[in-house]
C-alpha cells in the first residue's frame, strides 16, 4: 500500500468501491491507513487501520528503570513532548510523595503552555494546508519557530524534550529567558488577531468546516472523547481545572467551549486555547519565585511503593493518562499509557459515515491526531 490512494472494486456491489486513504498520505501526518467504502464520492463506511509504526514504548518501560524511561514520553507525542515529559515526572512524584520546589513548578507551567501553543500552531498550519491554504502554514510555522527557539535555549531540544526530572527540571532559567517569553506573549496576542482575519473569517474555510464532521453527543462516553474535541461539543472539561495538578489551581484562565461539535467548532476552541495559554504564561512570568529548580533530596533509586497509581494531565489533544503498577522495584511492573489520539481516531467510523470524500481530510485534520501517540 505505497500509493496515496488505492482503489478496490466492491465484489458485492459494482456501484460501490473501496479506497485506501494512506498509509502514506500527506493528510494522515504519519503512516496510517483509512479504508473508505464509497458510493461515488459519498463515504458509506470508514475503517482506520493502525499499527504501521508501533514502537512498544509500554514494553520498553518494563525493561528499564524509571530514570532510563525519561526520554520516552516525549516521543509518544512529539508535538506535546514537554507536557508528556513533565507529566511522567509528575506521575512518579505523586506516587513517591516527592516535593517539587516552587520555582520548578512555575518553570514547568511556562514550558508546558508554550509547548501547547507550538502544538496548536503546527496543527493549524498543517490543517489549513490539507484544505488547500498555504499562507497560514507559513504564518503558523514562523510563530512556532519563535517558541522552539525559546525552549531550545534551556532544554537543548526543539521537539522531543527531556527537560523535566523527578523533583524539578534539569536546568534553571535566567532573565533573558523570561524576557524572551514576555516579548513573545506581547507579540502573539496581536498575531492571534491576524489569524482570526486570515483563517476564521475566510469564506472558503468556513464552507469546508461548518457543519462538517459533527460529533454526536453519544460518542463522548462510547469513545472517551476529551480535549478540544470534547470542549467543541459544549463540555467544559479540562484536567487543569477539574483535577488540578502541579500549581494550575493558582492561575486564572478560562476553558473555551463551543456547542456545534463540528470541524469549525474544534478550530475555534483551539484558537481561543492559545489565547488562554498566553494568560497562564504571563501570570507565571510575573509571579516567578526564586529558590531551587530541583529538589535537594531526591532518592537516587526511584522506587514507588508497591501498588497501582494513575495520573492524568491535559495534553494538546486531550487527557493523557499514565497507569503505573509498581512492585516496589526501580523498574515498572506495568506502565499503561492512555493517549487521546487513539480514542479520537476510533470515532472515525461513526463520524465519517455519510460525509463526502473531500470532507475526510477536513475531519481527520480537525481532530488533530498524532500517529506515534496511536502506535505507541
Amino acid at each position: 500500500m505505497n500509493s496515496r490512494f488505492e482503489v478496490e472494486q466492491d465484489p458485492k456491489n459494482r456501484d460501490t468501491y473501496y479506497l485506501n486513504m494512506g498509509p502514506q498520505h500527506p493528510s494522515t501526518h504519519g503512516v496510517m491507513r483509512i479504508k473508505l467504502h464509497l458510493d461515488g464520492e459519498r463515504i458509506i463506511s470508514a475503517e482506520p487501520i493502525i499499527g504501521y509504526g508501533h514502537r512498544a514504548h509500554e514494553k520498553m518501560a518494563e525493561n528499564r528503570d524509571y530514570i532510563q524511561f525519561l526520554p520516552n514520553p516525549s516521543r509518544v507525542d512529539y508535538l506535546g513532548g514537554m507536557i508528556y515529559n513533565v507529566g511522567y515526572c509528575q506521575a512518579v512524584e505523586r506516587a513517591m510523595d516527592i516535593e517539587v520546589p516552587e520555582r520548578a513548578e512555575y518553570i514547568r507551567i511556562i514550558c508546558n503552555e508554550l509547548n501547547r501553543i507550538s502544538s496548536h500552531l503546527l496543527w493549524l498550519g498543517t490543517f489549513l494546508m490539507d484544505l488547500g491554504a498555504f499562507t497560514p502554514f507559513l504564518y503558523a510555522f514562523d510563530d512556532r519557530e519563535k517558541i522552539l527557539d525559546i525552549l531550545d535555549r534551556i532544554t537543548g531540544s526543539r521537539l522531543t524534550y527531556c527537560y523535566a526530572r523527578f523533583g524539578g527540571v534539569i536546568l534553571d532559567i535566567d532573565d533573558i529567558f523570561l524576557d524572551n517569553v514576555s516579548n513573545f506573549c506581547t507579540y502573539f496576542v496581536e498575531r492571534l488577531k491576524e489569524y482570526e482575519k486570515l483563517v476564521i473569517g475566510n469564506v472558503i474555510f468556513r464552507e469546508r468546516t461548518i457543519g462538517v464532521g459533527i460529533f454526536a453527543p453519544d460518542l463522548v462516553q462510547k469513545y472517551a472523547i476529551t480535549g478540544p474535541c470534547l470542549r467543541a461539543m459544549g463540555y467544559a472539561h479540562d484536567v487543569r481545572k477539574d483535577e488540578p495538578y502541579g500549581i494550575y489551581d493558582r492561575f486564572d484562565f478560562d476553558v473555551p467551549t463551543q456547542t456545534e461539535g463540528d470541524c469549525f467548532a474544534r478550530t475555534l476552541v483551539r484558537m481561543e486555547e492559545m489565547r488562554q495559554c498566553i494568560r497562564i504564561v504571563e501570570q507565571a512570568v510575573s509571579d516567578m519565585p526564586g529558590g531551587l529548580f530541583l529538589a535537594a533530596r531526591v532518592p537516587r533509586r526511584i522506587r514507588p511503593p508497591e501498588g497501582d497509581y494513575y495520573f492524568c494531565v491535559e495534553s494538546p489533544r486531550g487527557n493523557f493518562g499514565m497507569y503505573i503498577a509498581s512492585d516496589g522495584s526501580d523498574i515498572p511492573f506495568r506502565l499503561k499509557l492512555r493517549t487521546p489520539s487513539f480514542s479520537h481516531i476510533s470515532t472515525m467510523p461513526a463520524v465519517m459515515a455519510g460525509t463526502m470524500l473531500a470532507d475526510a481530510v477536513a475531519i481527520l485534520g480537525s481532530i488533530d491526531i498524532v500517529v506515534p501517540e496511536i502506535d505507541r
